[in-house]
């Protein structure tokens, strides 16, 4: 299988996040490696996703897990090799399986070069200016802290440099200086280096960050865009069907401004305050925080998309909440206070919905049927757990679960030897949770995901139609229909509450249509201009493709 020539494949996309070291060990060292995840792409595909995102794989001190950069050209020694990337690049193509990695643009390690050049460098020189420097740490006051719970300021003191570097993050990752001419060709010339080898998209990390000014809080600044772009122009200019995700953790009308004019900057960017309300509305059994956010959400130019997650390899974040939202969210999802993180959640899906298969259920066919492009985090299809107890957020980030043998079939090491340890606990353990497991059971989870990837996959309505949200008298009902020009409107109707929920819906706009429900075919009455009747069982949703002509 080749790579269909579609300029805008990431609109019907679904994007599978993997971490190399967590995948598949091949070499008994306890960490995953390429030549490991190249094995079990056919699994990738067999889920029906089309396109995988890893997590950076270069050479790095891992204090960070790898978003601390030592080399942008490199693989790190531990997951393989650049032929290896290759092979697992090319392998991956054959496949019909587009790619996407990190450019971590941002900052990088102290312990790379260029930082080492910068702080033995005279103040004021080229090298110098890779980075940002004061004399003070009292410059940017009125910028927040990122990493509240280990960092006190956005500033650290060099003994080398005689100076104080910024950093937005951790204070061994010092911010690149976007303001030098240098930099911007560097980082140019990163990006070329995997696009020429084949990379389709690239992840632009804590790209609101990249320009200092003073007076302001230093984010989203005009020049920030100039930069990208300066990268997008790049991008057009030399590439073919690639694509550019933005991370940027704001509210969607701060957002599209990294759309640009549709053209000119990044093609997809995360919906972050999507996320939160989806787990806030389940809890509460209303569906306002949704239907509110989404309300909030500007339209954005016709070349470009969300990407929509629930769980990924960061803390569940909550700064796009009110302060009185985060304690909600705390005390529904985070009791204990191993669980939190940076002001955020560090647990993952299964967990959170305290294993309850109706909730999984219903929050993966609601990823899967809102507006943009869904991203799935690895484990998540199995209901994999997490441990609270691993620093940092690497209670999210624990090798997969393949089958019920040693390590979870993740790796031959001796366990303790692993990165991380499996997780062992009776309701999440490798022995309980396991591909191999759900593999021969044809209403697993694992299966159940794969026939709603394919029946989203069937549709484009899913990936590029409009939505129109319907307000019933029932505020635990959420139902909305997705319509695209030359295609059936699909009706979605999800109850939020934990009881049997009867909804009357007003489809008069669809008057002579029938539905029919998508996972098993029924046809159900036709609409007429009468309230149309439904009652659903608790966590209970229906995906109904709405025909025209009798039945």
């Amino acid at each position: 299988m080749t790579l269909v020539d579609e300029p805008l494949w990431y609109k019907d996309a679904v994007v599978y996040q993997a971490h190399v070291r967590a995948f598949l060990d091949t070499t008994g060292d306890g960490v995953g490696d390429f030549p490991g995840l190249m094995r079990k792409l056919d699994y990738v595909k067999s889920l029906g996703v089309t396109a995988i995102w890893i997590l950076p794989f270069y050479p790095s001190p891992l204090k960070d897990d790898g978003y601390d950069i030592s080399n942008y050209q490199n693989v790190h020694p531990a997951y393989g090799t650049l032929r290896e990337f290759r092979a697992f690049l090319d392998a991956a193509h054959a496949r019909g399986l587009r790619v996407i990695t990190e450019l971590v643009i941002n900052h990088t390690s102290d312990q790379h070069p260029w930082f080492d050049a910068a702080r033995r460098a005279k103040p004021g020189s080229n090298k110098r200016d890779f980075y940002v420097w004061s004399d003070t740490d009292t410059r940017y006051p009125d910028v927040r802290i990122i990493f509240s719970d280990t960092e006190h300021s956005n500033w650290s003191w060099d003994p080398i440099a005689g100076q104080y570097y910024w950093h937005r993050f951790f204070h061994h990752q010092p911010d690149l200086n976007f303001d030098n001419p240098q930099v911007r060709k560097v980082v140019a010339r990163v990006m070329r280096f995997w696009l020429d080898m084949g990379v389709d998209g690239m992840r632009l990390d804590a790209v609101p960050y990249l320009i200092e000014r003073d007076g302001t809080q230093c984010a989203n600044l005009p020049e920030t865009h100039a930069v990208l772009r300066e990268l997008r122009a790049e991008l057009d200019a030399k590439y073919k069907n690639r694509m550019f995700l933005a991370e940027a953790n704001l509210w969607p009308s701060d957002v599209i401004q990294y759309f640009g004019n549709g053209e000119n900057e990044c093609h997809m960017a995360f919906h972050f305050p999507l996320m939160p309300r989806l787990f806030m509305a389940l809890r509460q059994g209303d569906r306002h925080p949704i239907s509110e956010i989404l309300s909030q959400t500007p339209e954005i130019p016709s070349t470009c998309q969300w990407a929509i997650f629930l769980r990924n390899h960061d803390e569940l974040t909550l700064e796009m909440v009110t302060d009185e939202e985060r304690d909600y969210m705390h005390q529904a999802y985070a009791h204990d206070p191993q669980m939190r993180i940076n002001g955020g959640i560090r647990r993952r899906l299964a967990p959170m919905m305290e294993n309850n298969r109706q909730r999984i259920e219903l929050m993966n066919a609601l990823l899967l049927s809102l507006p943009g492009t869904p991203v799935l985090y690895y484990g998540d299809e199995i209901g994999m757990g997490d441990n609270v107890y691993l620093g940092d957020r690497n209670g999210v980030r624990t090798p997969m679960q393949w089958t019920p043998d040693r390590n979870g079939g993740f790796s031959m090491a001796d366990p303790a030897r692993l990165y991380a340890p499996v997780i062992m606990d009776p309701v999440y353990g490798y022995q309980a949770v396991n591909v191999e497991a759900q593999e021969r059971l044809p209403f697993s989870l694992l299966n159940w995901m794969r026939r709603m990837i394919a029946l989203r996959q069937q549709h484009r309505v899913f990936g590029r139609g409009g939505i129109d949200i319907l307000r019933p008298e029932n505020r635990p009902i959420f139902s909305f229909v997705r319509t695209l020009d030359g295609e059936a409107p699909v009706l979605v109707v999800a109850n939020l509450a934990s009881t049997v929920q009867p909804v009357t819906l007003d489809l008069s706009n669809y008057t002579g249509r029938t539905p029919v429900e998508m996972t098993g075919g029924t046809t159900l009455p036709p609409i007429t201009t009468a309230p149309y009747f439904l009652t659903l069982a608790p966590y209970g949703f229906y995906w109904l493709r709405l025909e025209t002509g009798a039945r």
